[in-house]
């Protein structure tokens, strides 16, 4: 019987993927940001639980892992083996286990931080299942009324939408300056909730930065290079722009070389997540941005590095309309993850873009803005409705290379009223949106 459950869980919508997983594959690994509800997540559905990183029991562990990993395997299934990466031949070990025992759902493992791929032997396909977590959508933070299913929109693309959303604009930047962090929903007080996002900063640059492959990192560098990266959130930023802004002034040295391998540290925490240009031949190569476009986790690490207060930011919409589109992102990627989804943007050098291209897994994808206001979507929709038609005019000359015509056209935006307009794209509060 699993005696982890906890009373005042949320359910997530990880749930569903672990089950999924755990009844196909011997062993599950779920990856992500720290603080973000893994561990969590997986009590729910462990049967047995070996922390690695206990104080009273780790040198033990470590010392049993050394020297016969399979014994830490003993234990009701599904076995959780918490921050396994702390001890790498468990990798193999759940991988051999999993062959021996020949059933599905034996083990689940949780680590914030990848492991050094040289430490390990075998891939573990076929035996263990990886999937990601990300901090709390508005959906699971019970702030979305969840009056629109995107899964519902993509089967039913020509449905009308009508809907109202109960969060303001104020409501939306506290939530984003609070971040999807399940431990910020648990806090009382106001003043903690808005703590944890400042805590989890200060904790990657302090230790984790340098705790992720062993290497001592600057953690003010690190600081400064979030900090960068906070100040081109939903931009097109070269690297080169970003060092330039780093060593600025009076700021710290820094290299190329050793700014690209704090971004990769960072990447390696799942703090830093840019997405992909999509760069479909509707027009010439070169004029299509193909540069990442820079973002995090949450919302909330950008906020949080700036030094931005839900005050401040209530007096600086343009700022937040940038962090709002993260926001938007780290929803779509929670709601459309079953199925198999990849998240894009384009833009070209004419001007014409779309903040998001969501791709799901069977070829079907939708493009999107991400409007705070609801004097911006008339635009939107026109940039949106163009690159429609462009996709149209290229299937007419180039019959045998067709480009699919996009399944879904949206806005997401911060505003009260959810609505299809009559040229087919659908205006959805961000706060009415459920997978």
């Amino acid at each position: 019987m699993n005696t982890h459950v906890s009373m005042n869980y949320l359910e997530r919508i990880a749930d569903k993927h672990l089950k999924e997983r755990l009844n196909a594959m011997g062993a599950v690994l779920i990856e992500g940001p720290k603080w973000c509800g893994k561990t969590t997540t997986a009590e729910q559905q462990a049967g047995s639980v070996l922390r690695l990183q206990d104080p009273d029991n780790r040198e033990d562990y470590l010392a049993t892992a050394a020297v016969k990993p399979s014994n830490l395997l003993t234990g009701e299934t599904p076995r959780l083996l918490d921050e396994w990466q702390d001890a790498p031949v468990l990798w193999d070990a759940v991988r051999t286990m999993c062959d021996k025992r020949g059933e599905p759902g034996q083990f689940i493992l949780t680590g914030s931080n990848t492991v050094d791929e040289k430490k390990i032997h075998h891939s573990g396909t076929g035996r263990i299942s990886r999937m990601q977590m990300s901090p709390m959508s508005l959906w699971e933070s019970k702030e979305s009324n969840g009056s629109v299913s995107l899964q519902e929109l993509f089967d039913n693309p020509r449905n009308e939408v009508e809907t109202v959303s109960k969060m303001s604009i104020n409501d939306l930047i506290f939530s984003a300056s609070r971040g999807g962090w399940p431990a910020s929903l648990d806090a009382t007080d106001r003043n903690a909730k808005l703590m944890i996002a400042k805590d989890y900063v200060q904790s990657v640059c302090k230790t984790d930065i340098s705790r992720v492959d062993g290497v001592r990192r600057n953690e003010k560098l690190a600081m400064q290079i979030l900090r960068s990266y906070a100040r081109n959130i939903s931009t097109v930023a070269k690297a080169t722009t970003m060092l330039a802004d780093v060593t600025a002034g009076d700021k710290m040295e820094c290299s190329r070389s050793t700014f690209d391998d704090y971004v990769s540290a960072l990447e390696k925490l799942f703090v830093i997540q840019d997405i992909d240009a999509w760069c479909p031949a509707i027009r010439s190569k070169t004029s299509i941005q193909c540069c990442p476009k820079r973002g995090f986790c949450d919302p909330s690490v950008a906020i949080a590095v700036l030094g931005l207060t839900p005050e401040s930011l209530q007096t600086q919409l343009k700022t937040f309309g940038f962090i709002f589109e993260q926001m938007c992102i780290r929803d779509l990627k929670a709601y459309s993850y079953g199925f198999f989804s990849s998240v894009g943007y384009y833009r070209d050098r004419y001007g014409l873009e779309s903040d998001v291209v969501l791709h799901l897994g069977d070829g079907r994808y939708a493009l999107i803005e991400c409007k705070l206001g609801s004097n911006e979507i008339e635009e939107g929709a026109r940039h949106l409705i163009q690159i429609h038609n462009l996709i149209v005019e290229h299937n007419k000359t180039e019959k045998q290379v067709p480009i699919r015509e996009p399944d879904l056209k949206i806005i997401l935006t911060g505003g009260q009223y959810g609505y299809t307009r009559k040229d087919g794209v659908h205006v959805i509060p961000i706060s009415c949106l459920r997978p």
